[in-house]
């Protein structure tokens, strides 16, 4: 079953008996699963279950739910306010990204590692699924000064200074609508129960302008319940421009009139053709893959296909698709095709944000320096 038919059988978009039964097996697995995470983290909060500690600071951006919810255009975005803050101070500070590397090949960056090391030029992305001994190679072998661990809030065993949750004002406790019951895996899209956020430092609502603004407070309300005094802080994911091949940038009015097919393979694929939408695109077809899909010559032959059918002007992805999807050489001849480039913008609650930053981390960075002189 693939994750779009999961997400409408969990959601009760699925009806018949066939479906009727499957929820129901899963709602009982749920309780399971729910028990097993919960002792897990009593475990790591007792100390039962080792913590390993490393003497730079860490940075953790993780989330509560399966799917994306804008973590890596975060991790750019912090990777970027940490370095500009540290030269504002004269501080030296080496900054390095921990990431697991979802499908990693030997030699070739996956999707999202590919993306981090774009996007931060002057950091070291470090690939490794043993978080522990990729912050022992950053300090060590790097000399980092600050560790961001991207997809590190389940991640207990590395300690870490500072914890960040993304939660997605689409869907953000895993249900398609406000107030809809939060469900753990697999009878839901919580990877951990929503009392887990207590253990979060801030928590930042993404694709906050894709929801009705009169939710958003209701929102911060749930969330302030669960975690009472958590610094929660806004943002969207705005639009930059296109980029291809062809054209290196192609302003987004420039493409107002075209037709356009788009496609994707992730986490949270509505939330790119809701961008694509809003920025008043003639959007004529699209095609949804799983998420971290990897393109085969047949499918992206497919694509091409689809969209010359459909007498389009630009096949457009997101940037994760772009850094996998090579269509046939035939496309770029007669379709433009290309990737939205989008940047995560905090829109509210950045200078506490940033001051929540600054306290966790340039304290412990010039107490290792003094110790290093």
């Amino acid at each position: 079953m693939d994750q779009n038919n999961y997400r409408r059988l969990i959601w009760g978009r699925q009806s018949g008996f066939g479906a009727v039964v499957l929820r129901f097996f899963l709602s009982l697995v749920a309780p399971v699963y729910s028990v097993i995470i919960r002792l897990r983290n009593l475990f790591y909060s007792k100390g039962w279950l080792k913590i390993y500690h490393v003497d730079v600071p860490i940075v953790s951006v993780g989330n509560i739910t399966v799917g994306g919810t804008g973590k890596t255009p975060f991790v750019i975005w912090l990777c970027s306010r940490i370095m500009q803050q540290a030269e504002l101070k004269n501080k030296n500070c080496n900054c390095a990204i921990l990431t697991r590397g979802y499908k990693t090949k030997k030699g070739r960056l996956s999707d999202e590692p590919a993306i981090l090391a774009k996007g931060c030029p002057d950091a070291k992305v470090i690939v490794n699924p043993d978080r522990v001994a990729a912050a022992v190679e950053a300090v060590n072998r790097f000399a980092a000064d600050v560790l961001i661990m991207d997809d590190g809030f389940q991640h207990r065993r590395l300690a870490r200074d500072l914890d960040i949750v993304m939660v997605d004002a689409t869907m953000p406790f895993g249900s398609n609508r406000t107030g809809g019951k939060p469900r753990i895996l697999p009878a839901g899209l919580l990877r951990e129960p929503v009392s887990s956020l207590k253990r979060a430092d801030a928590i930042v609502l993404t694709r906050c302008d894709q929801v009705d603004e009169a939710n958003l407070p209701q929102i911060e309300e749930k969330l302030h319940q669960v975690s009472p005094g958590v610094k929660i802080a806004r943002s969207i994911h705005a639009a930059v421009c296109v980029k291809s091949l062809i054209q290196n940038q192609i302003g987004i009015e420039e493409l107002k009139g075209r037709k356009i097919f788009a496609f994707c393979g992730i986490g949270n694929p509505n939330a790119f053709l809701s961008t694509v939408k809003d920025l008043k695109l003639d959007l004529v077809g699209s095609k949804i893959y799983n998420d971290h899909h990897c393109y085969t010559e047949e499918c992206l032959t497919d694509i091409y296909e689809e969209a010359r059918y459909l007498q389009v002007d630009l096949i457009l992805t997101t940037q994760k698709d772009w850094s996998k999807a090579i269509l046939p050489t035939s496309a770029e001849k007669d379709i433009m095709f290309a990737y939205l480039a989008i940047e995560l913008k905090i829109i509210e609650g950045e200078d506490e944000l940033t001051r929540l930053i600054e306290d966790k981390i340039f304290g412990k960075i010039s107490e290792n320096q003094k110790g290093k002189l």
